[in-house]
């Protein structure tokens, strides 16, 4: 069994959706049931995660509980280009900003949350 440190290095994909009923966002992480966190804003939801993560992981490893890890994404980089209208680019950047994150984590919770 790995350490929770190594565990921790994976990639596991986290889910963030917006909370309709108190508000904020939850995340989640697919392959580690049960972990799941809240933040009122997507940047402080994402910090949540980390330390969520850690908590389930080290009580996974604690308890000898089977973890499974990340599903095999390495014929996929993680990267592709996306060419946009000037104004959607202007749209989503100044709504990052709101939401205190960057560019790049603003469009990766809408893709997720719509996907």
């Amino acid at each position: 069994m790995r350490t929770v440190q190594e565990y921790m290095e994976l990639p596991y994909r986290m889910e963030i959706v917006p909370d309709p009923d108190e508000g904020g966002y939850a995340v989640s992480f697919p392959e580690l049931p049960g972990c799941v966190t809240v933040g009122d804003t997507i940047a402080d939801a994402i910090n949540n995660a980390a330390d969520a993560k850690k908590e389930w992981l080290t009580a996974a490893v604690e308890e000898g509980i089977y973890i499974q890890e990340p599903r095999d994404l390495e014929q996929y980089s993680g990267q592709f280009k996306l060419r946009l209208p000037k104004s959607l680019h202007k749209q989503l950047a100044e709504q990052a900003k709101r939401e205190g994150v960057s560019m790049n984590q603003y469009c990766i919770y809408l893709l997720s949350n719509n996907l």
